[in-house]
């Protein structure tokens, strides 16, 4: 297998740093710690190609690193050859949930190093822990995004980036969708036989009343400003809460600016919406979208 079919993302959590590696198939290979330089590849996961990969992608964190500032003027540095690297990250390499499962992996890591005896029997009985809402929330955003690119191999005037980076503590927009119908933030949500129930901005999952509409706007709004930002035009971002599983969705009255769509309806709902972008205004907003330091501000 080769090294650029596989996308290396680092991740710092409760003092780790670590390196982590997915298959473009999804397949997780392990990581590498940062602090000790130890690969931990999974157990069915082919070892050699983690290093490798982490390897390329360490040479190249290395030499961006070293690049002058830009901000200092030319004539007060000195003259070197440089390599020809890219100053930003394609996203468009990224797997769906590949940021969640770091998180799911890396709690499931903190539980058992704290000699908990519990975890396995946790997660036997499907009790709900932090590791099971990571695990989960990157089961649903990998559903999501294989129905999305579905819908790309359909109508290549649909483009998707999964788990996109946004600002510097660790947070990412599941999915973002450029196409016909504009642009959109889709939130997955995995709920397994619930009951949701929606009145304008409040939405309650089997009773309990979630967040979901304030953050999907606010999530859109910023979308909407770093894009903006990065295109140098409008560019208007519509919030989507996607909910997986099977589930019993009541709408009282829908939110104003934020649409629910359950998952399997997903691709119809996206194709029904009304043309707002030509395929020249699609490709000049996905070519900054897929830009990591688009999305790098707070």
């Amino acid at each position: 297998m080769s090294v650029e079919d596989v996308t290396v993302a680092r991740w710092k959590r409760f003092g780790h740093d670590r390196a982590y590696a997915t298959h473009a198939d999804g397949t997780s290979l392990g990581y590498r710690d940062l602090a000790s330089g130890s690969d931990h590849p999974e157990p069915a996961a082919d070892a050699d190609l983690l290093r490798r990969a982490v390897d390329a992608w360490a040479a190249i964190e290395s030499l961006v690193a070293s690049m002058p500032d830009p901000a200092v003027a030319p004539d007060a540095i000195t003259a070197t050859v440089m390599p020809l690297v890219p100053a930003w990250t394609d996203l468009a390499s990224n797997p769906p949930g590949v940021m969640a499962r770091a998180q799911a992996i890396a709690e499931w890591e903190r539980r058992k190093s704290a000699r908990r005896v519990m975890p396995h029997l946790e997660r036997l009985f499907n009790v709900h822990t932090d590791e099971r809402s990571w695990r989960k929330g990157a089961d649903g955003e990998e559903v999501v995004g294989a129905r999305l690119e579905r819908l790309a191999a359909k109508d290549p005037r649909w483009r998707f980036l999964h788990a996109v980076p946004v600002g510097s503590r660790g947070s990412d927009i599941d999915h973002v969708a450029i196409g016909p119908a504009g642009v959109l933030t889709i939130n997955a949500k995995h709920h397994d036989k619930a009951k949701v129930w929606i009145g304008g901005d409040t939405l309650m999952v089997n009773g309990h009343r979630q967040p979901y509409v304030r953050n999907s706007r606010h999530e859109a709004m910023r979308a909407s400003r770093l894009l903006t930002g990065a295109c140098g035009f409008e560019v208007s971002a519509v919030g989507v809460i996607a909910i997986v599983g099977g589930v019993e969705i009541k709408t009282k009255a829908p939110p104003a600016d934020v649409s629910v769509v359950r998952q399997k309806d997903l691709n119809r709902w996206l194709r029904r919406l009304p043309v707002i972008l030509g395929e020249d205004r699609i490709e000049r907003i996905y070519d900054q979208a897929r830009r990591s330091t688009t999305w790098a501000c707070s």
